[in-house]
């Protein structure tokens, strides 16, 4: 414009002008969500603000309220709301025009907000806001019954299960002395002086045929198949079951992947029966009895129609963790191969998604890569191995086997002690709230907290509230110790309302990525790391409240039950991205989502995990999308190593790399290999459900076979490298710790009701969560900040700085911070207007 002498206008006229237009987006996306609802539906719409007859809540409030109990009534209470849902006959398609995240902004508001404050809105945002919300509340409660339904079924089998092991136990001594009656018989058998036609006798002279035949007899209602699946104790459960069966047929419509059809059969059979035994005329589909179910299924030549249920309902579990079997209207359990590159957008996007990897499109080619690296990986390794003194082969059982020596603890200088007490000695000591207040000044991350309706104007102080409602969240006391009348800024009402309007994962994400920008502008940051790299790891929480998004594991969460928030760190020591998980999910299924899904100007190449992320499929995916996975397996000399030529000669590695990698698998499938990494790296598919497809399990696709096999050959290269290279496995294991750093501060944090989470619900567990992370980033930018300012003024003193101790320094420390007690939201007039607080001074006593 300046080159063609075009007169720009004002930063004031182009505020004006984009504030505009932006209230016309805004009013436009109402106008299109409504555009299609006819007067009957919109007065259905209206309708649900009401409150139902004989009732105090409207219907709203009831149907946008999810499940909390983990029962089958529960669980047939949750049907019922999908009935409900779907019986408001309420038309709302909308269009594929309109931004999907900002309709699923105005639902998530309409799904919390309170109706008084619904009813207040203008007509025309009142009719789009509930529109957007009935749009996908079908959605919401289907994901909402069958998280149920997965959390009964896991009660169910794995109630049998310990009181199948309980009775096992009490069975030992019968079924001991049985077995030693049956061993006293054998021996007469395999003695050679017993002549054959004598067995019979000398065998009734030990013991009476009465005594033999207990004994057999115990024996056989004793001895528990090797997979047994203790159907004796879930026929107690059948009740349970009958309970919810037929209205979970008939209420949720599963639709399947060609490994899932046989599922689909047996729903369409027990969907004729609707509970009634006696309508079982024709025989049903057997295509779902395994092995360790045929036995209690089919018993002579007739099917146990109880044993069938338990068995559909064991392989409905599996098939619906696996998402074999899915929900066309759902959101967590759709289909997750809606969204793969096909046909002409395939054909069309292949060079471009070949050259954003750099990937060749031929096959040929690309194992011709592959098996370079790996030949050329296995040489240095082999020919460095007799100067290795921390691996060596040993003879076990006839085999080599690799032994790695593990790492020796890294001893810390006199210089790095003086130099990390002398900084912290400087730090100054402040408040929580004014922490959150100064970063807010110096980096407007405050202004990324947006309205929901997206509109541009603030109200008075608004950055006070959002500070002291990030602090709330994150420290887990509620806003009563933030709370003054006094204060417009901290009332309870104001703290409320920015909790319920401004407080969502949108705002945090956008946030935490200008955080993320402001500490990768420091100087001392970059001698810690360039954000290459980064690790993931889960903080564990119980959930002391009754929900059904938390998971058991006695481990971490004794009798009760927990989430998991896994986050990935930078080496910059800042949080990229977390997602909160139920229970202990297996790291490897939410670790791609994690790493693609992160939205920082850091683009790290590198991720660094614990053995929980680490599977075959994981390397596979990792290497195609072009990152590097490195993993801290344990005992990694037991790890099976992968070669492709097996005429290579790899002494002295030859017997440990015994396994064959099957290079027909990816020759055939290369292209559908392009397809998936394609679709992944454009986020057309969502990550965790493809990970959940692709786990190699009893029965893995072709798709999910030629993943893995590309995975062991990187997952080879990273064994060996590893093993030859003490540098590379002690680097991987700096990355944890500062992991492990992190969430030591960020339990400081939280540290309200005990540490415990409290929210009932997933979206209120992902915004506080997700708060901590933010409060988290803050305090490692401010400590970043003044160490920085620390080390400045140390070099104007002499002071003889070794970058070595430099980049061993850590901005996770928090002793000069105080979490509790003092919340006052003030700053000095010199930190509001960008200057730093004054350093202590070293000869100062510890306390002031």
């Amino acid at each position: 414009m300046v080159s063609q002498k075009v007169l720009l206008p004002g930063v004031s006229v182009l505020e004006r002008f984009v504030s505009r237009l932006r209230g016309r987006v805004e009013e436009r996306l109402w106008h299109l969500l409504i555009s299609r609802l006819t007067p009957q539906s919109n007065a259905r719409l209206e309708a649900l603000l009401r409150a139902v007859p004989g009732e105090r809540k409207s219907q709203l409030e009831r149907l946008r309220t999810g499940p909390t109990r983990r029962s089958a009534p529960e669980l047939v209470r949750a049907l019922g709301r999908v009935d409900d849902i779907r019986n408001l006959a309420i038309d709302v398609s909308v269009s594929a025009r309109l931004p999907r995240s900002r309709v699923l902004e105005l639902a998530r508001f309409a799904a919390t907000a309170k109706v008084t404050a619904i009813e207040r809105m203008g007509k025309e945002r009142r009719a789009a806001t509930l529109v957007a919300l009935v749009s996908t509340l079908e959605a919401t409660a289907q994901d909402d019954a069958l998280d149920v339904l997965d959390i009964v079924l896991t009660d169910i089998f794995s109630e049998a299960s310990k009181a199948g092991i309980k009775a096992r136990l009490r069975t030992l001594k019968d079924l001991d002395a049985a077995a030693v009656q049956a061993g006293n018989v054998s021996k007469v058998v395999l003695d050679p002086n017993v002549a054959d036609i004598e067995i019979r006798q000398t065998v009734f002279k030990l013991m009476s045929r009465l005594d033999l035949e207990t004994s057999v007899q115990q024996i056989d209602a004793l001895v528990r198949p090797p997979e047994d699946v203790y159907y004796k104790e879930l026929r107690t459960s059948y009740r349970r079951v009958r309970r919810f069966l037929p209205t979970l047929l008939k209420t949720v419509v599963f639709r399947a992947s060609p490994a899932g059809e046989p599922l689909i059969e047996a729903i369409d059979y027990l969907k004729t029966l609707d509970g009634d035994k006696k309508k079982a005329t024709a025989k049903p589909p057997l295509d779902i009895v395994d092995a360790a179910w045929r036995g209690y299924v089919v018993c002579d030549g007739k099917v146990d129609l109880q044993a069938y249920t338990f068995c559909f309902l064991d392989r409905l579990r599996k098939g619906l963790r696996r998402r074999d079997v899915f929900v066309t209207t759902s959101v967590r359990y759709a289909d997750p191969r809606i969204g793969l590159l096909e046909g002409e957008a395939w054909e069309g996007t292949r060079p471009f998604i070949c050259r954003s990897l750099g990937l060749p499109a031929s096959a040929n080619e690309a194992f011709s890569v592959l098996r370079h690296e790996l030949d050329q990986t296995y040489k240095a390794v082999a020919t460095n191995f007799p100067n290795n003194s921390a691996a060596r082969i040993e003879q076990v059982d006839g085999k080599d086997d690799l032994i790695l020596t593990g790492l020796d603890k890294l001893d810390e200088p006199d210089s790095l002690i003086a130099l990390r007490k002398e900084v912290q000695r400087r730090l100054p000591r402040a408040e929580l709230p004014e922490i959150l207040l100064e970063i807010a000044a110096r980096t407007g991350f405050s202004n990324e907290f947006t309205h929901i309706s997206e509109r541009d104007s603030r109200a008075s102080e608004l950055v006070t509230s959002i500070c002291a409602v990030l602090v709330a969240q994150a420290c887990n006391t509620g806003t009563g110790p933030l709370e003054r009348n006094d204060v417009p800024a901290l009332r309870r009402s104001r703290l409320s309302w920015v909790n319920q309007n401004y407080i969502r994962n949108e705002t945090l994400t956008a946030a935490n990525a200008c955080l993320v920008s402001a500490q990768n502008r420091i100087p001392l940051v970059h001698h810690w790391g360039g954000g290459e790299v980064a690790s993931a790891d889960g903080l564990r929480f119980v959930v002391p409240v009754r929900t059904v998004h938390a998971g058991p594991n006695p481990k971490y969460f004794g009798m009760g039950d927990g989430v998991t928030y896994y986050n990935l760190v930078s080496n910059q020591f800042t949080g990229l991205n977390g997602i909160v998980v139920p229970g202990t999910l297996r790291d490897s299924l939410v670790l791609l989502a994690v790493v693609l899904e992160q939205q920082t100007e850091l683009n790290p190449t590198e991720i660094m995990t614990d053995t929980g992320a680490y599977a075959d499929v994981v390397f596979g995916l990792f290497w195609l999308l072009g990152y590097r996975f490195s993993p801290r397996i344990a005992d990694m000399g037991n790890s099976r190593l992968w070669r492709i030529d097996p005429k290579a000669d790899y002494s002295p590695l030859n017997g440990v790399s015994r396994h064959r990698i099957n290079a027909d698998l990816i020759l055939q499938h290369w292209d559908d290999l392009l397809r998936l990494a394609g679709s992944l790296k454009l986020g057309l598919v969502q990550a965790t459900s493809i990970m959940r497809t692709l786990q190699v399990g009893d029965r893995p696709t072709k798709l999910a076979q030629a993943v893995a096999e590309v995975g062991r050959i990187d997952k080879t290269i990273h064994i060996l490298t590893s093993i030859d290279d003490e540098f590379k496995r002690r680097r991987t294991l700096t990355q944890l710790n500062r992991g492990e750093d992190r969430h030591s501060l960020a339990r400081a944090v939280f540290h309200g009701k005990r540490g415990e989470l409290r929210q009932r619900y997933r979206e209120g567990q992902e915004d506080q969560l997700g708060a901590l992370g933010l409060v988290v980033n803050i305090l490692a930018l401010w400590n970043t900040i003044y160490m920085d300012a620390v080390l400045e003024q140390l070099r104007i003193e002499g002071y003889a700085l070794k970058p070595e101790d430099v980049a061993r320094l850590s901005p996770l420390t928090f002793d000069h911070i105080n979490f509790l007690g003092r919340y006052a939201f003030a700053l000095p007039d010199s930190v509001a207007h960008g200057q730093l607080r004054p350093l202590r001074s070293p000869d100062a006593p510890e306390d002031e």
